[in-house]
C-alpha cells in the first residue's frame, strides 16, 4: 500500500484550468483515447537522468532497492497520464488499479457513469505543481430526454507505493467532484415526485401559505398525482451518502467509515427544472379559510368539513405544533360523539326509540365494573326517554343496553351503514376508523366512545353526514373521475325510520341538549352530539363535537381541554354559521 501522504483539496486547483499549457483526454462513441505517452508533452520537466539518480529510464532490476520519497515530475506525469486516460476512456478497472484504493476508486469510477449518467468525459490536466496534478472535467450527462454538458475542476496527487516503489494516484473522492466526500457518490435523477399545483372546487388556487393547514394534504397529493395532473418532476445531480452494501470494502485503516462521514446532500448540475402540475380537488377555499381561522383558537385543534350528499371533503384543518394531520388521520376515541352510531344501532334493533322510556341511572354495573355518571353527567333522569338520555349524553342509558347485544352489534352496524373501517379511497392518506369486536367491560366502554374504538375528525365528520342525508357517501377530497378509483359503499342504508329518528335526536340536542350553547342561533336544520373522551395520562378529557346544517357536516377535536360543547362546539358553529344552511 502506499506510505502516509497528505490529501489535498481538489478544489484548490481551478485557475489551472484557465493558465496552464494542456492535453486533452477524451473519451466518448468513436473517440480517441490519449494515453500515458500524451501526457508526456507537459510532464518534460526533467530529465530522465535526474529523476532516476543519473541513469537513463528503465525499469529497477530485481535486485535494486525499492525506490522511496515523493515521485518525481516523470513518474508523477505518467500515473496522472494512466489514469486519466483509463478513467476517460471507461476502462475503469484500469484506472482503479493505478491507485492507492482499487476497491473503492473502482466503485466510485462505476457510480460516476450508472448512478451519475455521465456519457462521455473530456480530461484535460494543466501543468503538475509537484506531485499534484490539476484537471478540468468537461463531461455530458443524459437522464431520460435530459442531456446537459457539465464543467468543473478537480485535482488528483500521485504518491509512492511503499511495497512496490511505484508511483500511483492517491484515491480520494473529490477526484471525482470537488464536492464529494468520503461516504458519498454522484446521482442524478428526480429526487421528489412532481409538483402540484392544487385548486379548489371553483378553480381557486389553494396555496399552502395562506392555508397551512393543507401543506401536508398537498405534499401527499403530489406524491399520488403529480405525474397524473400533467406535473414533470425535476432532473439534477447531487451527492448523497453511499448504499449500506458499499461498507466493508475500502480495503483502509479507517474501517469503512465512509457513511458515517457523509454530508448532506447537495445539488451539483441542474438539467431540467420542475414542471407543475394542475389537480381540482373537492376543497372550497371559503370554508377552509374559515376552519383555519375556526382551529388556530385552540391549540391542538383539529377539524373537517364534508358535504353529506356528496361526500366532497369541504375543508381540513389543523392546528398540533407536531405537524401531524390530526384531522384525517388522528387515531383517539371519540367519547360521546360514538353515541350516533350507538343510537342508530339502538333503534334498529327496536332497542330504542326518541319518545320511549329509556333508563338513565346514576349508576350501571356491566362487566365486573361499575359505571357512574360523573363530573357534568352527575345525574340521573327518572323516567325519562331516549331522547332525554341522548340529548343529556347519559353515559348509563347506553351502558344498559349492552347485555342486550351481542359482540359484535357495534362493529357491523358502523361498518355496514357508516362505512366506518372500510377502505376510503379519499385521495390523499387517511385512517378511516376502527370500531373492532370486543367483549365485556370494553364493549360496553365501546358504546359510548371509549375502550378501542378509534376516530378522526373526518370520520365523526362522517358520521354526522350519514346521519343527515341517510346513506354513507364515501368522503373524498380528489373527485373520482380524475383517477377512477373505486369508493367504499357501506353494505346498508339505515332504516328510514331509524333516519329520521336519528336526525330528531341530534337536532333536539343542538337545541336544548349538551350542544345548545355552541349552536345557540343557528337557522336551518341543525342536529349535533358532544363528546368527551378520556386518555390515559391527560388531566382533562379530550372535546369532541360532530354536526349539520343544511348540506354541511363538521366535527372538531381538542386535546386535554374539556368538554366538547365549549371548547370544540365553538370551532364546528364557526364553519357551520358561515357556510351552512
Amino acid at each position: 500500500m502506499a506510505g502516509s501522504h497528505r490529501r489535498r483539496r481538489a478544489g484548490s486547483y481551478a485557475s489551472a484550468r484557465a493558465t496552464r499549457t494542456r492535453i486533452a483526454v477524451v473519451v466518448g462513441v468513436g473517440a480517441a483515447v490519449v494515453g500515458a505517452a500524451g501526457f508526456g508533452a507537459y510532464s518534460l520537466l526533467e530529465d530522465d537522468k535526474a529523476e532516476n539518480g543519473g541513469n537513463a529510464l528503465s525499469a529497477p532490476a530485481s535486485s535494486d532497492p525499492v525506490k522511496t520519497g515523493p515521485p518525481g515530475p516523470k513518474e508523477t506525469g505518467r500515473a496522472a497520464g494512466d489514469f486519466l486516460a483509463a478513467w476517460a476512456s471507461g476502462n475503469t478497472e484500469t484506472a482503479a488499479g493505478l491507485t492507492d484504493n482499487r476497491k473503492a476508486a473502482l466503485r466510485a469510477l462505476k457510480s460516476y457513469r450508472e448512478d451519475a449518467g455521465v456519457e462521455k468525459v473530456k480530461l484535460t490536466p494543466g501543468r503538475p505543481q509537484g506531485t499534484e496534478v490539476p484537471f478540468s472535467v468537461d463531461a455530458r450527462v443524459t437522464f431520460g430526454d435530459n442531456v446537459k454538458p457539465w464543467a468543473y475542476n478537480s485535482a488528483l496527487e500521485v504518491v509512492r507505493d511503499e511495497k512496490t516503489g511505484e508511483a500511483e494516484v492517491a484515491w480520494d473522492p473529490s477526484l471525482i467532484h470537488p464536492k464529494l466526500t468520503e461516504g458519498e457518490r454522484l446521482r442524478t435523477g428526480s429526487t421528489e415526485a412532481p409538483p402540484i399545483k392544487a385548486l379548489d372546487r371553483t378553480g381557486a388556487r389553494l396555496d399552502p401559505e395562506k392555508y397551512p393547514s393543507l401543506e401536508p394534504v398537498i405534499a401527499d397529493l403530489r406524491e399520488r398525482y403529480g405525474a397524473k395532473a400533467g406535473g414533470k418532476a425535476g432532473v439534477k445531480v447531487w451527492t448523497e451518502p453511499a448504499d449500506a452494501r458499499d461498507k466493508g470494502d475500502k480495503g483502509d485503516k479507517k474501517k469503512d467509515e465512509d457513511d458515517d462521514k457523509a454530508g448532506t446532500p447537495e445539488t451539483l448540475l441542474v438539467l431540467s427544472k420542475p414542471k407543475a402540475g394542475t389537480l381540482q380537488t373537492t376543497l372550497d377555499a371559503a370554508v377552509q379559510e374559515t376552519a383555519e381561522a375556526a382551529v388556530a383558537k385552540q391549540g391542538g385543534a383539529a377539524l373537517v368539513a364534508l358535504q353529506p350528499s356528496t361526500g366532497q371533503v369541504l375543508a381540513v384543518a389543523n392546528q398540533t405544533a407536531d405537524g401531524f394531520n390530526t384531522a384525517l388521520q388522528g387515531t383517539l376515541p371519540p367519547g360521546s360523539t360514538m353515541k350516533v352510531v350507538t343510537a342508530s344501532m339502538l333503534m334498529d334493533k327496536g332497542l330504542a326509540a326518541p319518545d320511549e322510556p329509556h333508563p338513565c341511572p346514576r349508576y350501571k354495573a356491566y362487566g365486573g365494573w361499575e359505571f357512574e355518571n360523573v363530573g357534568d353527567n352527575s345525574f340521573t333522569i327518572q323516567g325519562g326517554t331516549f331522547t332525554q338520555s341522548f340529548t343529556a349524553s347519559c353515559n348509563t342509558a347506553f351502558i344498559s343496553m349492552a347485555e342486550k347485544l351481542e359482540n359484535d352489534d357495534l362493529t357491523k352496524q358502523a361498518r355496514d351503514v357508516f362505512g366506518i373501517g372500510l377502505n376510503w379511497q379519499t385521495g390523499v392518506t387517511t385512517f378511516d376508523g376502527s370500531v373492532p369486536v370486543q367483549s365485556g367491560v370494553e364493549m360496553a366502554l365501546s358504546l359510548i366512545g371509549q375502550g378501542g374504538v378509534r376516530m378522526n375528525p373526518l370520520t365523526m365528520a362522517s358520521v354526522s353526514a350519514t346521519a343527515k342525508s341517510g346513506v354513507f357517501k364515501q368522503p373524498h377530497l380528489v373527485p373520482q373521475s380524475f383517477d377512477g378509483r373505486q369508493f367504499a359503499t357501506a353494505p346498508k342504508s339505515m332504516k328510514a325510520s331509524t333516519a329520521q329518528s336519528l336526525r330528531e335526536l341530534m337536532e333536539e340536542t343542538a337545541r336544548s341538549g349538551t350542544a345548545a350553547g355552541a349552536m345557540s342561533g343557528l337557522t336551518g336544520q341543525v342536529g349535533a352530539k358532544t363528546g368527551s373522551a378520556e386518555m390515559g395520562g391527560q388531566e382533562e378529557t379530550d372535546a369532541w363535537f360532530t354536526a349539520y346544517r343544511g348540506d354541511l357536516a363538521a366535527a372538531a377535536t381538542v386535546p386535554n381541554i374539556g368538554h366538547g360543547g365549549e371548547f370544540a362546539g365553538p370551532l364546528v358553529r364557526d364553519v357551520l354559521a358561515a357556510h351552512g344552511g
